[in-house]
């Protein structure tokens, strides 16, 4: 039987929304095929009140939640009437995080489900996260269920997004974790320039490793934590940001590429992954990308562009078709929950 969805993704490097809408379809095992996708960048009113979020009041927020659901719901209207697609059977949302707090037992995606339902008058599944995280899991990763039954032909799953996270099989059982901040950090650098990102790493080969920060980095408590974990934006803006000040942005930029592709091929090289498949923003970060092939004798692959974008939409979109199903689409092995299950929220 197949079934077609449509996924919602905005992640927290705040790069825009992307949107992807595949078919699935299970025989023997399930496949799945990407129709449509776009990534539509944030008007920079949207993405500084999205950035901003995290300081709003809870009225404030819950007023967001609303608007930003409505706005999600308009966006994917647009989507489907430019690009005519029919026969959609769901929509899954995993709309953008505010908070991510899971030893408080919470988590907050916002942009409300029930408001795209009534924009699109679809099927809505969304806020994957909470449950996870109420069971005592991280709510994070989740994208290693797709990675499990879409993407099991490589040894691990690496994502560059606003953080890095990998997902690979460790006896029997798939894992995954946070490795590392990646976009959220550096994208804020190249902000400094006037630029959304720092396009291939070149702001980044400009600068000078400080090697002194870079000691204070890589020795951060986080490192050497066992998985499962995960991070948010409030440990880099208690950890991370306070490093980088008194320093030549360029050099931080510097400093902080060579700190991610340590701490990432780390994890390679300590798992003996032979084969690792590249996706997320960072993939586009020539920089980063030959640092860590440097330091690890292992295949880093970059796939076609569709997959790169549009990975973690496809496997939301996935996400809700075994909810959909009431099928396992979280795996505890990965959250650290107290075990698997089928989350998300109908609207």
């Amino acid at each position: 039987m197949k079934v077609q969805a449509i996924g919602l993704m905005s992640g927290t490097s705040l790069d825009g929304l992307d949107i992807c809408f595949a078919a699935f379809e299970k025989k023997e095992n399930w496949n799945f095929k990407i129709l449509k996708a776009e990534t539509l960048s944030y008007s920079q009113n949207w993405e500084e009140r999205l950035r901003s979020s995290i300081h709003l009041s809870s009225e404030e927020l819950l007023e967001l939640h609303s608007e930003y659901g409505f706005y999600l719901g308009q966006k994917v209207k647009e989507f489907i009437d430019r690009h005519h697609l029919e026969n959609i059977d769901l929509i899954a949302s995993h709309g953008h995080t505010v908070f991510h707090q899971p030893k408080k037992k919470f988590t907050l995606q916002i942009g409300d489900g029930r408001a795209i339902k009534i924009e699109t008058g679809l099927p809505v599944i969304y806020d994957f996260r909470s449950q996870d995280v109420l069971m005592g899991g991280n709510g994070a990763p989740l994208v290693p269920i797709g990675d499990e039954l879409l993407f099991s032909d490589y040894d691990a799953c690496l994502n560059l997004g606003g953080f890095s996270n990998i997902s690979l099989k460790q006896d029997n059982k798939r894992i995954a974790f946070d490795i590392a901040p990646v976009n959220i950090v550096l994208n804020r650098l190249a902000n400094k320039f006037n630029k959304n990102f720092d396009e291939n790493g070149d702001l980044a080969r400009k600068g000078s490793v400080d090697q002194d920060l870079l000691d204070k980095l890589n020795s951060l408590d986080f490192y050497n934590q066992p998985h499962p974990k995960s991070l948010g934006i409030e440990w880099c803006n208690e950890t991370i940001f306070p490093l980088l000040e008194g320093i030549t942005t360029e050099d931080a930029m510097a400093t902080f590429t060579e700190h991610v592709a340590q701490q990432i091929s780390n994890v390679i090289n300590l798992n003996r992954l032979e084969n690792v498949l590249c996706t997320g923003g960072g993939s586009f970060n020539t920089c980063l990308i030959e640092k860590i092939r440097e330091k690890t004798e292992f295949k880093v692959i970059i796939p076609e562009r569709q997959i790169i974008d549009h990975k973690e939409a496809l496997i939301f979109a996935f996400m809700g078709v075994l909810r959909m199903k009431n099928e396992i689409n979280v795996l505890s092995s990965a959250t650290g929950s107290t075990g698997d299950h089928s989350s998300g929220v109908w609207a």
